[in-house]
């Protein structure tokens, strides 16, 4: 079953796929795919070479599966990120 996406969806189900720290069930849970529906859309939206480059990447990583990964890796945030208040960012 081929779901429909828009083109703002398709792009952030492949960000998150290209992203080594967002497992595939963060996909699961927000776009309701599973990990084999993610990789039909990946190889169905990138080009070969693209495809064969992340498919070689993302295999067996640890971070890409939540059961795989360190019971204390729960969520990745970056020392440089800061609030978001007031729906703007704020500065450095």
């Amino acid at each position: 079953m081929i779901k429909e996406f828009t083109e703002r969806e398709l792009d952030r189900i492949i960000e998150m796929a290209w992203e080594d720290r967002t497992p595939f069930e963060a996909i699961t849970f927000q776009f309701g795919i599973s990990e084999q529906e993610t990789i039909e859309v990946m190889r169905r939206e990138m080009k070969p070479s693209s495809f064969r480059m992340w498919r070689k990447r993302v295999q067996g990583r640890a971070t890409k599966h939540a059961k795989l990964r360190f019971d204390e890796m729960d969520r990745f945030r970056c020392s440089r990120q800061r609030n978001i208040t007031g729906n703007k960012i704020s500065k450095r």
